[in-house]
């Protein structure tokens, strides 16, 4: 991707943050990777996505790319990419090149991906800390790089000059710069956000009795790459009749059967930035009436949890207060027995409610950031209180399977409600309700596009 010139200096500012907090520690250099491409089968790989942290650091995408940062007496960031040639790029599309590269994202210096293990020692020498990603997917390949570059300088020097002998991980320090999303990534989210409520609306519309789950998820990643999205946010989730019971079900082969409910789990992810929308429906366009009575369960969770989602709250006051509706919900209907506190209590509605009811949202679907009060390592610190600019989820569900302990009218209906909200100075945003949430809203939909068909 592409950003206009005015929004490259976004990952400048976010350098020299990081520069700044790499000398409140004493100075050293950085090193991150990006992603490297995987092999599918043979010769053909996966697509190629890149690395989150390094993303919002260059805003650079292209595979076998590094950056550098020395916080010394002189600050520097350089970027080592594959350099420009002619026949890779007839097949593989047109590559950046060091020099461009180095104008357009503001790098203060780049240099060809080759020259990398040559570079590195020297850099290394005289060098009081190493700061990287210490855990994460690349870590292993990257962490033995490091070591032989530190091998090779270590070979060059003696005494004071020596290479870098502590070592300090970014993961935290990143994380924390990312919870906050700025004005440009939160524009970003909402333009995700609303290509993804289009395509529900278009599941929706064209969801009937006799289709199968494949066929609403080609509807919804048509409805994606039809208005610019790069991809899925994650695999989608079409979950018909008893397969909505499966928290991760993928779509699949199975029939929409008159009486099911649809439960949807899907969303693209645009520029970097991911959204992640969860509706339920019925397949037949009209809630039967224990699957109305449960959906409205799940809907006024969310909207107690939402009730709490503001900078007056800590993270787990959403969670806290939707459990209460769900579990009061469950003992009206008859699913529990005995009292609220004690069903709560007891964890009596985890059968049906086994997840969380939410998660941090940003480049990751399951964004990175601390649920509690940093230092994230002590799992004894309070729940972090919720600020301006933080984006999160907001999903409840209520899942009932079939069982001899469960009265058979709710057999197999699994209900998720999910919204994307950006935490404001005066509550929360529901960036997602292009999609229709109230019950009465959705059926209006299907009634009205009751013979829509696929094209």
């Amino acid at each position: 991707m592409n950003l206009p010139a005015q929004d490259i200096s976004c990952f400048a500012r976010r350098r020299s943050q990081l520069l700044t907090w790499m000398h409140s520690q004493g100075g050293g250099i950085a090193v991150l990777a990006t992603a490297p491409e995987r092999v599918r089968n043979r010769d053909n790989h996966y697509t190629f996505r890149h690395d989150s942290d390094f993303y919002y650091l260059t805003g650079f995408t292209e595979a076998n790319a590094w950056l550098v940062l020395i916080a010394g007496q002189e600050d520097r960031s350089m970027l080592f990419c594959e350099g420009k040639h002619p026949e890779r790029e007839l097949w593989d599309g047109v590559r950046w090149g060091p020099q461009a590269a180095a104008e357009h994202f503001g790098f203060d210096q780049a240099q060809d991906v080759s020259e990398l293990d040559l570079s590195l020692p020297s850099l290394l020498v005289g060098t009081p800390r190493m700061f990287t990603i210490l855990s994460g997917p690349n870590s292993p390949e990257l962490l033995t790089r490091i070591q032989n570059w530190s091998a090779a300088a270590r070979a060059t020097v003696r005494g004071s000059r020596a290479v870098p002998h502590q070592w300090t991980d970014l993961s935290e320090v990143i994380a924390e710069m990312r919870l906050i999303k700025d004005a440009a990534e939160l524009h970003t989210m909402r333009a995700a956000a609303a290509i993804s409520a289009q395509g529900h609306v278009r599941a929706m519309q064209v969801a009937r009795p006799g289709r199968h789950e494949y066929e609403l998820e080609a509807e919804l990643l048509h409805v994606f790459r039809k208005h610019g999205a790069q991809s899925v946010a994650y695999d989608s989730i079409v979950a018909t009749g008893a397969n909505a019971c499966v928290l991760h079900h993928r779509a699949g082969n199975a029939i929409m059967h008159d009486g099911d409910l649809v439960l949807i789990d899907a969303a693209c992810e645009l520029d970097g930035y991911a959204s992640d929308i969860t509706r339920t429906f019925p397949a037949n366009g009209k809630f039967s009436g224990p699957q109305r009575a449960l959906y409205d369960i799940v809907l006024a969770a969310q909207r107690a949890a939402a009730d709490l989602t503001s900078p007056a709250e800590r993270w787990n006051a959403g969670h806290d207060a939707a459990v209460k509706v769900l579990t009061q919900g469950l003992l009206d209907e008859g699913l529990l027995q005995g009292s609220l506190d004690g069903a709560i209590e007891t964890g009596a509605f985890q059968p049906f409610y086994m997840h969380r009811t939410g998660h941090w949202l940003g480049m990751d679907v399951h964004d990175v950031g601390s649920y509690r009060e940093p230092p994230a390592s002590n799992e004894d610190r309070p729940w972090r209180m919720l600020q301006a600019g933080m984006v999160l989820t907001i999903e409840p569900g209520l899942y009932v399977r079939r069982s001899d302990t469960v009265p058979e009218q709710f057999w197999n209906i699994g209900i998720r409600i999910e919204d994307d909200a950006v935490v404001t100075s005066a509550g929360c945003e529901l960036i997602t309700r292009g999609v229709p949430v109230e019950a009465d809203e959705i059926e209006a939909i299907m009634r009205n596009h009751a013979i829509v068909s696929p094209s």
